[in-house]
């Protein structure tokens, strides 16, 4: 399955120059979902994986689907002001500006062995800061997956560079 053919991209989406890829339609294919979870989750399985975290937003349901897959717990971590309680927080570079991240801060167990997922994996930078958050935190990454990992971007290098394995489903070269 080319999950490609279910994303639509979107020109000068958020800003001009970004080509923002449109996964509604593949939100709408059950048979999209169960292959993209199913990828996601096989090369885990035996990992004793204790949570799943997913970035805001597509990371939500993507992580939120591995986590029922695996049978284990899901950790949003969100754009600042979206969670209760004491939090922690992290800074990242856009491939168009600049962000944040926050995860409440007593959600990771020290030693939890943590599963990382987002959707696209561009230029490194979200995910980047969440593995530094989780760390903060005492967490222990398994690895970091992605639905689609664009390859002309350095997201792979800036991720390698912290030591943690990438799993992705497609690739765009």
């Amino acid at each position: 399955m080319n999950i490609l053919d279910y994303m639509i991209d979107a020109p000068d989406f958020p800003t001009p120059g970004v080509v923002f890829k449109d996964m509604a339609p593949l939100f709408k294919s059950i048979e999209a979902l169960r292959y993209i979870t199913k990828t996601l989750a096989d090369p885990y399985r035996e990992s004793n994986v204790d949570l799943i975290t997913g970035i805001d937003a597509r990371g939500f349901i993507f992580g939120a689907m591995l986590a029922d897959e695996l049978g284990v717990g899901f950790v949003p971590i969100r754009k600042p002001g979206k969670l209760p309680g004491k939090t922690i927080s992290e800074s990242y570079a856009l491939e168009y500006g600049t962000d944040s991240i926050e995860i409440q801060a007593d959600v990771i167990t020290p030693g939890q062995r943590i599963l990382m997922c987002d959707d696209v994996l561009a230029t490194g930078g979200t995910m980047e800061a969440a593995c530094k958050l989780v760390r903060e935190l005492g967490g222990e990454i398994v690895a970091a997956v992605f639905v689609m990992e664009i390859d002309y971007l350095p997201g792979r290098a800036t991720i390698e560079a912290l030591g943690v394995e990438i799993c992705s489903v497609e690739h765009l070269n």
